[in-house]
C-alpha cells in the first residue's frame, strides 16, 4: 500500500509538471502578443522564456523521479527530454529574433505538451 501511495505521488509531481509546462507556453503566447502591442510585452515575454524553460526542466525532473524508483518506462523521460530540447532550440531562436521558426515551434512545443498532458 506506501508503494502505491508513493507511485501516486510521483503520478502527481509528473502531473504537475506537464500542467505548469503547458500553462507556461500558454503564457508565452499571450505574452508575444503583448510583445506587439504594449510597451511592457517585451519584458513579460523574456520573464516568461526563463519562467518556461524552469518549467521544462521540471517535468525531466519529474519524470526521472517518476521512473527510476519505480522501473517504469523510460518513455516520459525521453518526452521531457525532448520538450527541454525544443525549448533550448526556441529560446535561441527568440534571441536570435528568428520569428519565422520561433512561432511555429511555440504552437508544435504547446500542442505537444497538451498531448503530453492530455496522456495522463
Amino acid at each position: 500500500m506506501a508503494t502505491q501511495a508513493t507511485a501516486q505521488r510521483r503520478f502527481s509531481f509528473l502531473q504537475i509538471a506537464i500542467t505548469l509546462q503547458t500553462l507556461t507556453i500558454f503564457l508565452q503566447a499571450v505574452s508575444a502578443g503583448l510583445l506587439l502591442t504594449s510597451s511592457y510585452g517585451e519584458t513579460l515575454h523574456s520573464a516568461g522564456a526563463r519562467v518556461m524553460y524552469g518549467a521544462s526542466m521540471l517535468y525531466v525532473l519529474a519524470a526521472v523521479l517518476a521512473w527510476k524508483p519505480g522501473g517504469g518506462s523510460p518513455r516520459p523521460v525521453w518526452h521531457a527530454s525532448g520538450f527541454l530540447v525544443l525549448a533550448s532550440v526556441q529560446v535561441v531562436l527568440g534571441i536570435a529574433h528568428i520569428p519565422s521558426v520561433h512561432l511555429p515551434l511555440g504552437v508544435l512545443m504547446f500542442g505537444l505538451s497538451v498531448l503530453a498532458l492530455a496522456r495522463r
